[in-house]
């Protein structure tokens, strides 16, 4: 199997496991999976607008919005003056001089367009609803209808324009165009509706057969400009920001509030088009030939926008500008591609997919923290992407992807882990029984600790076993055997699993326990250690335990406790059917073998030399060398004596080293620790058997 194969295996695996767990899940927590995933799928795919494109999606919505926002702000063009569109304005200081500002002035009107028509522009565009009578009514209708120049005179309904027209000023002004249309003229009507929709201008407005063609598409059609492509565009507008920017104050010297932004469009007082000096009107015409002119108001409260890039620069541009841009927009070519309806829905399906998939993978956060920060980034930086591939992203459902994700994986995650919990539960319950809670969770995390099959492995091993517990079960009731049994092995293994240990088995009374597998740390050795010497601790805690139950019991037998470090081959053992989990090899042997020794040493507690120099402890004292039964190498032994002295420790010590090379001088030692300790039976035992050692310096027990 290839490493590909089976790394793909691997993934399989934590999938088909976490698909398990949310099959285990209860019914009511399946459905309630269920119906947030379609949920989550609703969110992917109308997190703009509700069904039906009229109703904004709660919370979602503003969020897109905003995030939309940042995009066109950020990929918007960088673009100096359009010279290609020249705007004549009634600004405030021109309706002051006018001493006319609503409605605004058609005797002016009428002098400008006069003026203007000779000065060789494409199309003049007029975006001022003449809807209510004036004076000047039909000086206006008789210029407008004698114009060279193809001319658009902007048009609105009460169904479409609402809040700028009523049915009254309707009536009027069907009346007024009907009036300039009479008889052939080169001015038309054009619609100037725009659409705000959820508070901003950010796309081209709907497409009404009533109404007449858009302000920017009449002036392009009637100046054979490219605005066929954008017949039936209604897509995002392609806003842009100035380039440049110029400085006001001294040589050096930069103040924020000195920077002025050039605009867009030149921009022109509809004053400089009335009274005209013929000089000045030749130097005017220069810069109007050529160009599509829009006649219009610039005032500071009146015929304001809020735009895609307002959030950015707290700027709202007149409405006559932001017909400017769809004029500009047709000019460069700008129609920006649609994302088909399909697509979102695909986009949609693979994102909840995406959810579902890694809420099944159950990896760890260390593997599955950067997979959502990752998965995030990709969400949000999609739409950006497309966006500066001029792709319109409108609609599309950025933050909708997100919160759609966070949903569906959430649900999935619920899922999996309320059957996964009990699992958990059970499992790392039951495995407590046998190893120490942070072994059991971690193969629970990584049940490949477990796998079928074992391993060599540096180990320290703990045999014990009670005296005489057989001869005396023999004695009493089997309610009763089993009564003590089982408390006297829970005392025990009580102590194995509070040090760390692994229990491997129990054989009757006995206890077989490890340390340094499946999952090796650097204290085992002493973990290992306390855990001897406190199981001979518990044992006579057991003895007493009993005494004090039923004077009338048999006398309970003492704990011993037999040490040793090595090599053993350790996993799971056994077939499909039945396995485990166990300690194979020589080292299991010697460490039974050194319980069994301390019988006939007198004492509770061995361990051997290779034990005590990986922890070495200073409350461990040398006790000679043996050889065990069955053996034929010598082994070093040592037992547990808390407070013993030090000087007596060296001397032992000493006594072992020099045994095979000056017998006499090794028992001279031992008898002077001993007459300190006249009362330790393990020291009198050592004392007789130094005297009886063979040429390898060691007691062979028989």
């Amino acid at each position: 199997m290839t490493e590909e194969s089976d790394t793909t295996n691997k993934r399989g695996g934590f999938i088909a496991k976490g698909w398990r767990s949310v099959r285990e899940a209860g019914t009511v927590q399946l459905v309630s999976t269920v119906l947030l995933v379609l949920l989550a799928l609703f969110i992917a795919r109308y997190s703009w607008v509700l069904p039906g494109g009229e109703e904004p999606t709660p919370i979602t919505n503003d969020a897109e919005r905003a995030l939309y926002d940042t995009r066109a702000y950020l990929s918007a063009d960088l673009v100096e003056q359009d010279e290609r569109i020249i705007l004549v304005v009634f600004n405030d200081q021109a309706l002051i001089n006018l001493e006319k500002r609503s409605p605004l002035p058609r005797g002016a009107i009428a002098e400008a367009l006069r003026n203007l028509d000779g000065m060789g522009a494409k199309a003049i565009g007029i975006d001022i609803l003449f809807d209510q009578p004036q004076a000047e009514d039909i000086d206006l209708i008789e210029t407008l209808r004698g114009m060279e120049t193809p001319t658009s005179v902007a048009y609105a309904t009460v169904a479409t324009n609402e809040a700028d027209i009523a049915f009254e000023q309707q009536l009027f002004l069907d009346d007024f165009m009907a009036a300039i249309e009479e008889g052939g003229t080169n001015a038309r009507r054009a619609s100037i509706r725009l659409d705000d929709e959820f508070g901003a201008t950010r796309v081209w407005p709907d497409i009404v057969p009533t109404l007449p063609p858009l302000l920017g598409r009449a002036m392009l059609e009637d100046a054979g400009g490219p605005y066929e492509a954008f017949e039936g565009y209604e897509g995002a507008i392609e806003y842009r920001r100035p380039l440049r920017a110029d400085f006001e104050g001294g040589e050096g010297e930069v103040a924020a509030d000195s920077v002025v932004e050039e605009p867009l469009f030149q921009s022109l007082s509809i004053e400089l088009f009335l009274d005209m000096d013929p000089a000045v009107a030749e130097f005017v015409a220069q810069q109007i030939e050529g160009k599509y002119v829009l006649i219009g108001g610039d005032i500071l409260d009146y015929d304001r926008v809020v735009t895609s890039l307002y959030a950015w620069t707290g700027f709202e541009p007149a409405g006559l500008s932001v017909h400017g841009e769809l004029i500009a927009q047709m000019l460069d070519g700008k129609r920006l591609a649609q994302v088909p309806v399909w697509a979102l829905w695909v986009m949609a399906i693979l994102v909840v997919s995406t959810a579902v998939l890694t809420a099944l993978l159950e990896w760890p956060a260390k593997k599955l923290v950067p997979l959502l920060f990752g998965l995030a980034a990709l969400f949000i930086g999609i739409p950006f992407v497309l966006h500066f591939q001029n792709i319109d992203t409108y609609g599309l459902p950025a933050v909708g992807w997100l919160v759609a994700w966070i949903v569906a994986f959430t649900a999935v995650t619920a899922a999996a882990r309320s059957a996964g919990a009990a699992q958990r539960s059970f499992a790392q319950g039951a495995l407590g029984k046998y190893i120490p809670k942070d072994i059991a969770q971690q193969i629970i995390d990584e049940p490949e600790l477990l796998s079928l099959g074992g391993e060599k492995r540096e180990i320290f091993v703990l045999f014990s076993d009670l005296e005489g517990f057989t001869k005396m079960s023999h004695a009493i009731q089997p309610e009763m055997v089993a009564k003590l049994l089982n408390r006297y092995l829970e005392m025990l293994s009580n102590v194995v699993l509070q040090h760390g240990g692994v229990i491997d088995k129990y054989v009757g009374d006995a206890v077989v326990a490890f340390w340094g597998a499946p999952i090796a740390r650097p204290d085992d050795a002493q973990r290992a250690l306390e855990a001897g010497y406190a199981m001979w601790k518990a044992g006579e805690d057991f003895r007493a335990e009993v005494a004090a139950m039923d004077p009338n019991l048999p006398k309970i037998g003492k704990t011993r406790v037999g040490l040793h470090f090595g090599e053993a081959v350790v996993g799971n053992f056994g077939g499909d059917m039945r396995i485990q989990y166990t300690a194979l090899g020589d080292s299991m042997n010697t460490a039974a073998r050194l319980e069994a020794a301390n019988k006939p040493l007198n004492s509770n507690v061995s361990a051997s030399r290779e034990f005590i120099e990986k922890s070495n402890p200073d409350w461990w004292v040398p006790m000679g060398r043996i050889v065990l039964r069955g053996r034929a190498q010598p082994v070093d032994i040592y037992h547990p004596k808390p407070g013993f002295p030090e000087e007596d420790r060296r001397k032992l010590e000493e006594a072992v080293q020099v045994s095979d090379t000056d017998p006499e001088l090794a028992a001279k030692l031992v008898d002077e620790v001993l007459a300190g300790h006249p009362d330790d039976l393990a020291l009198q035992n050592y004392s007789n058997r130094i005297r009886n050692l063979n040429d390898g310096g060691a007691y062979v027990l028989g």
